[in-house]
């Protein structure tokens, strides 16, 4: 398809197209003439990836830019090539001069053994440069420095819900033919699907409190 039809079926405007063309976020065209060049089902595809990172998930050009270098980077193995396109979106933010303080050190404990108890062996070998398990313990130990605790028990219990929602995600992303193509599935799904299964969390929330303490005024 030429560079008209290729807006009409994204629905991008040309001039965005050539922007994103320009800043290396969508791969050049098939040349035809020198002022002619011709685009794909791939295209068309990557178009409406970097659309959704960037009008959805509001995340940075020169970040959309080091994540698609992941994605198409072949010369990674599977799971590094998806891990690194993962570990560049950006992350949940942390406290400015967070310090290593008894809370920390405790959920970090914590969190250690629960991984340990899983058999989660991965997420223990790279605890140290995972953005992940950082967020993760940042926000228990301040979770905990308010005075409360989930405790070992219960987070054993949320982790095992989140493997199955992995499973999930894994056996959806692997419905898609290419590695390529499975490594967007997977970066969409953390630009857009998580928001959606928060919302749906929070939606499942309203529902059990409604269950058990009924209206405002106590009727059930």
């Amino acid at each position: 398809m030429r560079l008209a039809e290729l807006s009409e079926r994204s629905g991008v405007s040309a001039a965005t197209i050539k922007y994103y063309l320009r800043e290396g976020l969508l791969p050049p065209g098939r040349q035809v003439n020198a002022r002619t060049s011709e685009y794909d089902e791939e295209h068309l595809r990557r178009l409406r990836l970097v659309r959704a990172m960037i009008h959805i998930g509001r995340i940075p050009v020169a970040t959309v830019r080091e994540v698609l270098g992941h994605v198409d980077d072949d010369s990674l193995g599977h799971t590094i090539r998806l891990g690194a396109a993962l570990w560049a979106l950006p992350q949940v933010p942390e406290p400015d001069g967070e310090e290593e303080d008894e809370h920390l050190r405790g959920v970090r404990e914590e969190v250690d053994s629960v991984l340990e108890q899983l058999g989660w062996t991965n997420a223990l070998a790279l605890r140290t440069i995972s953005p992940s398990y950082r967020s993760l313990v940042v926000a228990l130990a301040a979770f905990r420095r308010l005075g409360y605790g989930e405790g070992v028990e219960l987070l054993t219990q949320y982790a095992e819900t989140m493997h199955r929602w992995a499973v999930l995600d894994l056996d959806f992303m692997e419905t898609h033919p290419s590695e390529v193509e499975q490594v967007e599935v997977a970066v969409l799904g953390a630009v857009l699907f998580e928001p959606a299964l928060l919302a749906l969390h929070r939606l499942a929330q309203e529902e059990e409190t409604t269950r058990r303490f009924g209206w405002a005024g106590g009727a059930s």
